[in-house]
């Protein structure tokens, strides 16, 4: 049990004034005050501190399954303490798109993306973080210093995953099996956070000790509110699902790992260079994968939604942003042929676990419209096979699955977190296992 500052000066001011009382009552007995607070002191994270590897009382580690602290709540996003980023979600300068592509390497900044994760962290996220070296002392020293020696405890780093619902997710495991593989003591929380919680559950994290944390749906957008500094890879997929806390100055760094883990999943034999991709759907999946396709130097895109007239102002961001590339709007439900989609991609929530699983967004009489060496793409990955994974697969088309995009994603959080790159299989294993 951590005890707050506040309670402490409560208790010291109790106990002087209870030495006070007792003075004048009676001056010449001396006897230990008694106080309720005394059996605080049994449990204190002081005293146990060695047992738990904690450095201080207000930063110390909850299992991964407990719920936060509660806190006070805040009525109003104008209440919060967070200065929220002045930087425009404006599109970037034109992207120099390749026939040729560099092979995945395990590093963030060899993806498809070119974007320098490594470079742009703080020195306070360097490994330098995680190889502190331990004093050893010898079994027969007695030996009494001549000074004040602190001796270095294990250093242990929180990360946690926001959004809502979160019972389905697969991220603890991902990351725990991904710091393991590095060798970094580090817990990773699952923190369901409804959007009207938002505000609260930053004001935790910032407090608290993370260094980190992972956002998902629905939160994408709502957290850019609270971003001192937005990274390239979030501005142009214009929604965020890393974010770094400086330990120093409480700074808050949003990025982007999904482009990343979209464009890894897709195997380097696939030559997209001048195809033309479909996607299903217009929100952050959507959003994430035309970063990738157009780093990978297709044609064209055409996005397939229920709504086009609330495309019009995605499809001006995006022409902005990729000249070079034709971008379209199509009614999702009037689909009849797809003859010339060289890569379908289905970014919509249709065939989630526990959302619509037994649906398809394309029906098999319009999937089978798609050229013979199409590519059939799906960002679900629960079930691992969805309906329309099954119905591709029927029908011989090659596939790819959401799997290998969320683990990408994580591994390029993790490098963004530490400066180092966890193991991929040990992640995508214990994704597997829980699924």
């Amino acid at each position: 049990m951590a005890i707050s500052k506040e309670l402490y000066e409560r208790y010291k001011a109790m106990k002087a004034a209870k030495l006070a009382a007792q003075s004048e009552e009676n001056s010449s007995q001396n006897q230990p005050v008694k106080s309720g607070f005394s059996a605080l002191s049994q449990t204190s994270p002081v005293q146990n501190s060695e047992n738990n590897n904690i450095q201080n009382q207000s930063n110390y580690i909850q299992e991964p399954t407990q719920a936060p602290v509660e806190y006070n709540k805040v009525n109003s996003y104008q209440q919060n303490n967070f200065q929220t980023s002045e930087n425009t979600l404006s599109p970037t300068p034109e992207l120099q798109q390749s026939s040729s592509m560099t092979p995945y390497s395990g590093n963030v900044a060899s993806t498809s993306a070119d974007i320098n994760y490594t470079s742009q962290l703080s020195p306070s996220f360097s490994n330098n973080l995680y190889n502190q070296e331990q004093t050893q002392t010898s079994q027969n020293s007695y030996e009494i210093p001549t000074q004040d020696v602190q001796i270095p405890k294990p250093l242990i780093k929180k990360f946690a995953l926001i959004g809502y619902p979160l019972g389905h997710s697969l991220s603890r495991y991902i990351h725990e099996a991904g710091f393991k593989s590095l060798g970094i003591q580090a817990s990773y929380e699952i923190i369901e956070t409804p959007p009207d919680e938002l505000v609260d559950t930053v004001k935790y994290l910032k407090t608290h000790g993370y260094s980190g944390f992972n956002v998902t749906i629905p939160l994408k957008l709502p957290i850019t509110m609270f971003m001192d500094e937005i990274d390239q890879s979030a501005n142009i997929v214009n929604a965020i699902n890393t974010v770094t806390i400086n330990p120093e100055t409480g700074v808050l760094k949003g990025y982007n790992t999904d482009a990343i883990g979209f464009g890894t999943a897709i195997a380097q034999d696939i030559q997209l260079y001048n195809k033309t991709a479909g996607i299903l759907g217009t929100g952050g999946a959507a959003r994430a994968a035309v970063v990738a396709l157009a780093h990978r130097g297709v044609r064209e895109i055409r996005l397939y939604t229920r709504h086009i007239p609330n495309s019009i102002e995605l499809l001006e961001f995006l022409r902005k942003s990729y000249p070079k590339i034709t971008f379209e709007s199509y009614q999702i439900d009037m689909i009849k042929d797809l003859s010339n989609i060289d890569i379908l991609v289905n970014a919509t929530p249709i065939g989630m676990q526990g959302h619509a699983a037994e649906f398809t967004p394309v029906e098999e009489k319009e999937l089978q419209t798609l050229p013979k060496d199409a590519i059939v793409y799906d960002v679900i990955y629960n079930p691992k096979r969805t309906l329309f994974i099954r119905l591709a697969q029927k029908h011989n088309y090659r596939t790819i699955t959401g799997m290998d995009m969320l683990v990408h994603q994580a591994v390029a959080s993790e490098q963004i977190w530490t400066g180092r790159t966890p193991d991929f299989k040990d992640m995508k294993i214990a994704a597997l296992e829980n699924l």
